[in-house]
């Protein structure tokens, strides 16, 4: 995954639309959130195994909420010059330090 691509396809989107006055990290992160909303509304009242298995409906409409939580964290990091894959990696390597066995 080519994060730049995907930051400069965003961008022109947003560009073409006049979406950027809406755009502040506080925005984003809200709009991160509400899709994380939808990702867990496809769980809720599923028990633990029928989480595991779910339809090629919800499968897909899950791959589609992922997308756009994804989407929305690309932005505000070009918002905050945040690199996300040394974000990510940094906390992976924090994690694997407090968490080893």
């Amino acid at each position: 995954m080519n994060l730049d691509e995907l930051t400069q396809r965003l961008h022109a989107i947003r560009d073409r639309n006049d979406w950027r006055r809406f755009h502040s990290p506080k925005n984003l992160a809200m709009a991160a959130s509400v899709e994380m909303a939808e990702l867990v509304e496809i769980f809720q009242w599923l028990g633990e195994d029928e989480s595991r298995r779910l339809s090629a409906e919800q499968l897909e409409h899950a791959g589609q909420e992922v997308g756009d939580i994804v989407l929305y964290l690309l932005l505000m990091c070009a918002e905050l010059g945040i690199d996300m894959e040394q974000a990510v990696r940094a906390k992976l390597a924090d994690n694997e330090r407090r968490f080893a066995t």
